[in-house]
């Protein structure tokens, strides 16, 4: 309880005071995502199509994908780690800021032709992309258990403008690129690096007292006066708790490789049949805008219907996704429109659902730790799916690659039914929504 003791001490038995911080975070990292979202943008619009242009082959296309995952994998951890011990604040901040240098280190490598230097800036660029993720949990840290799926649906909602205005400015970018010298497929990378350095300064600035520290300090408080009510994830058995993280992580794993592995080599694929650059940006636009408009609405059916009902809705939304992205004309921009938003958004039932399932089964002394680990899993489930990709379409067509991760999205289904067998996780669910 080291930032602004005196001031955190406030908010520990005050409910009140409490909602308003929460309220007054979320306001916050609603704003980072704004930013943020147009961060994340570039690489999944045009990140393939750089490598391509760089490497003259489509079999390593994927690799800038694998390694912008990778990086968000290990930034995962280094910001679960930060947040854990510093707060959201400090965790964020760094994640994001690291990010930008990222993004500005491609746009070097697109200049200078320089391959070394874009796959490592592509790591570092991963930070960002995690980062962005990962402060949905910051709007979390002080929900009341009904409010939790629905805070991260806010979250998720406000990164939608941002992440649908970059691939649509990816034309525009490209322009103004050129027009400094600069190739066109580096421009969307000055946008991200604008878009992810305003994040962090924005988390910086305004994100105090951090919700984070305070929801710990609340904690500790109800562990020395055990007749306060108990967190919900404390008076869960250890192992309801245990399994609960791993439906979750299950969940988010399964639909992060298939979203990315479909998600990646659709410009490629597009572009072998003539579409240009501004028809690539329309329908990774309308995927990301998928991934993320519809969480209001899926934040809601969480807490209402449930974790589990809407983790089976996501396996069934994404093998939909993967039979029409492999059966639609290649020529049909309305076929890939539809298979691609429905890859976005079984994504986002998923990811929503098993972020929720994670909060409700930590404690606030290890949520964050927890969180950064499980984001760990989830980011190299996408780097696999994504150096996979460019390998099975080289090798095959995106056809069979779309049709693979539909019936691979399809497993969440058993795999749910078996974790779940324990009926004290479905009774410590329905606790949760009443």
């Amino acid at each position: 309880m080291a930032e602004g003791s005196e001031l955190i001490k406030e908010y520990i038995h005050s409910p009140e005071r409490q909602q308003q911080l929460y309220r007054r975070s979320l306001t916050i990292v609603i704003i980072a995502q704004l930013f943020g979202g147009a961060g994340l943008a570039a690489g999944v619009t045009v990140g393939a199509l750089l490598a391509q242009d760089m490497l003259g082959t489509d079999s390593l296309a994927g690799v800038p994908s694998a390694l912008l995952t990778l990086g968000a994998a290990s930034s995962a951890l280094l910001v679960g780690r930060l947040s854990g011990r510093l707060g959201r604040r400090v965790g964020l901040t760094a994640g994001f800021l690291a990010g930008g240098i990222g993004a500005i280190g491609v746009v070097f490598a697109a200049i200078a032709d320089n391959l070394p230097l874009l796959f490592a800036s592509m790591l570092i660029y991963g930070a960002g992309t995690s980062t962005n993720l990962q402060a949905r949990y910051a709007g979390t840290d002080l929900a009341q258990p009904k409010q939790r799926a629905r805070a991260v649906s806010l979250a998720m909602v406000f990164t939608t403008f941002g992440a649908v205005a970059g691939p649509n400015l990816v034309g525009v970018m490209g322009r103004f690129a050129t027009s400094v010298g600069t190739p066109a497929l580096a421009g969307p990378f000055m946008l991200a690096a604008v878009a992810f350095i305003m994040a962090g300064l924005v988390i910086w600035a305004f994100l105090r007292p951090d919700p984070y520290i305070v929801s710990k300090a609340i904690a500790e408080a109800h562990q020395a006066n055990p007749s306060k009510t108990a967190v919900d994830a404390e008076i869960m058995a250890p192992a309801v708790r245990n399994r609960g993280i791993i439906i979750g992580t299950t969940v988010m794993v399964l639909t992060q490789m298939v979203m990315v592995a479909i998600m990646t080599m659709t410009p490629v694929h597009m572009k072998h049949h003539g579409h240009g650059l501004g028809a690539v940006g329309v329908v990774i636009g309308i995927h990301v805008a998928a991934m993320f408009l519809p969480s209001l609405v899926t934040g809601v059916l969480v807490d209402k219907v449930g974790r589990t009902f809407m983790s089976y809705a996501s396996g069934i939304t994404l093998l939909l996704a993967g039979l029409l992205a492999a059966w639609a004309p290649a020529d049909s921009m309305v076929w890939l429109i539809v298979a691609l938003a429905l890859l976005g958004l079984g994504w986002n039932f998923g990811l929503i659902s098993g972020t929720a399932q994670i909060i409700d089964a930590t404690s606030p002394a290890t949520r964050a730790k927890t969180q950064g680990t499980v984001d760990v899993l989830v980011s190299l489930a996408g780097a696999s799916g994504g150096a996979l990709s460019g390998m099975v379409v080289a090798n095959s067509s995106f056809a069979f690659l779309s049709l693979a991760g539909g019936f691979l999205s399809l497993l969440l289904i058993p795999v749910m039914i078996w974790l779940r067998r324990d009926r004290s996780i479905d009774q410590n669910e329905k606790r949760l929504a009443q």
